[in-house]
C-alpha cells in the first residue's frame, strides 16, 4: 500500500502554521521557507527533521520538491 505523501507547504498548512510562524519555530527566514516549500533550495537534514516535529508528519511522507521537478 502506497503511503500518503504531501508537499511540505501542505504539511505547513496541515499543521496550522502561518508562513511567519513556521519560520519562527524554525528559526529561518521567511524567504528561506519560501525558497524550500517552491523548490528553488532544500533544507539540511536537521531542519527536516524539525520540520516534521513540528508539524507532527513524518519527514519521509513530505514530498521536497526541487527546481527540476518543480
Amino acid at each position: 500500500m502506497d503511503q500518503l505523501k504531501i508537499t511540505l507547504t501542505a504539511a505547513r498548512v496541515n499543521a496550522g502554521f502561518t508562513l511567519e510562524q513556521a519560520c519562527k519555530l524554525l528559526g529561518i527566514s521567511k524567504n528561506t521557507l519560501i525558497k524550500w516549500e517552491k523548490g528553488a533550495s532544500c533544507p539540511t537534514w536537521d531542519k527536516v527533521q524539525l520540520m516534521s516535529q513540528i508539524y507532527k508528519f513524518p519527514s519521509d511522507h513530505i514530498i521536497f520538491l526541487n527546481s527540476k521537478s518543480a
